[in-house]
């Protein structure tokens, strides 16, 4: 696990704050003593993470495009970051085929555009790009776990980006970084879940919306498996990676973040569990609307981050679901209370009191 006294005083740009898994990250940094800057777009949806958890009147929180290579070097020059955590995406597979060209300018070229600010930095010592567990090429072979040195070609324009994104890690890191001046890192993680995500087409917040609104939660594909964990698990590997990369060089490399097998299911399955951890009736409906091809089967060998740091999962499946149920019952009843429940849930995940 991260030494999180590493990070105090330390200087962090994260890309993507205002989104539900850098809201999440932001709020560990802060803990953590960090100074931290953010750089995103405005928040994705509202409600949304961000504006609950309080964390803007914490950190130097800058609203602008990852497109943007002008306003993203400023901040670079100004805030001169020691670790850079690139976060920023656009993260929905639906919306990818609607959005192709915004997909791929924000996934590729906001890539670039990050990687060339570290490469004219003289203060970055350790930058990680967070990708996805759908970077590989997917023939949607039952039980198969992807390992890191597969082929890299995701089918939709999301998945297909972030392949891209990847592979413009690689090259900048063989062209410009041999010199060992700044760790260079990608983290493919898989399905996160937790309290405070409100993005659309996402099952745990579909689900949210529906109990919400007193209706059945609609599945479009219940038979689908995905590596599903909690956000805290991939957080704090992605710190785990920055901060060990940024004391010795040996430890970069392209790393997936995925549970272990016995917490990889279905849709249904996942949606069956939340129904039952909420209770008061809820219940699911399988509704499929012909939408765009998703893979029906994935998963992440997880055997190399595991044998590298000793990293095991902390949360099961279950576990998780009732984390969630458990934060979402918070929002609903008094939303002010939020960044106390995630300093909860943080400390519990750190099995501090």
């Amino acid at each position: 696990m991260v030494n999180l006294s590493f990070y105090k005083n330390k200087r962090v740009l994260v890309t993507g704050h205002t989104g539900f898994k850098g809201s999440w990250l932001c709020k560990i940094l802060i803990n953590a003593g960090a100074v931290v800057c953010g750089y995103a777009l405005e928040p994705p949806t509202n409600p949304n993470l961000f504006e609950l958890s309080g964390i803007e009147g914490n950190i130097t929180s800058v609203i602008g495009d990852i497109r943007d290579y002008d306003r993203l070097k400023d901040v670079f020059d100004e805030f001169k970051p020691e670790i850079v955590l690139h976060l920023a995406a656009q993260p929905i597979v639906r919306a990818s085929y609607r959005e192709p060209r915004y997909t791929y300018g924000t996934n590729v070229m906001g890539t670039v555009n990050i990687l060339e600010c570290v490469r004219l930095s003289d203060s970055v010592k350790s930058f990680l790009n967070v990708t996805t567990d759908k970077v590989y090429l997917n023939d949607d072979i039952p039980d198969h776990p992807f390992k890191e040195d597969e082929p890299l070609d995701g089918y939709d324009p999301y998945s297909n980006s972030k392949s891209c994104s990847e592979l413009v890690t690689h090259s900048y890191k063989k062209s410009f970084f041999q010199d060992g001046r700044c760790a260079i890192s990608t983290a493919r993680a898989g399905n996160v879940i937790g309290g405070g995500d409100f993005a659309e087409d996402r099952i745990i917040p579909d689900c949210v919306r529906a109990v919400e609104k007193g209706e059945k939660i609609v599945v479009r594909n219940p038979y689908s498996t995905r590596p599903f964990q909690h956000v805290l698990e991939p957080l704090f590997v992605y710190l785990e990676i920055a901060q060990r990369q940024y004391e010795d060089i040996k430890y970069e490399g392209w790393y997936n973040v995925g549970p272990d097998d016995c917490d990889c299911v279905n849709t249904g399955e996942l949606v069956t569990m939340f129904c039952n951890a909420w209770g008061d009736g809820a219940e699911w409906i399988n509704i499929h609307d012909g939408g765009p091809h998703e893979a029906a089967f994935l998963k992440l060998d997880n055997g190399k981050i595991k044998k590298v740091f000793g990293w095991t999962p902390r949360w099961h499946i279950a576990e998780t679901i009732q984390k969630t149920v458990g934060w979402t019952r918070v929002y609903f009843d008094c939303p002010r209370n939020i960044p106390q429940e995630m300093d909860k849930e943080i400390c519990s995940f750190l099995r501090l009191k």
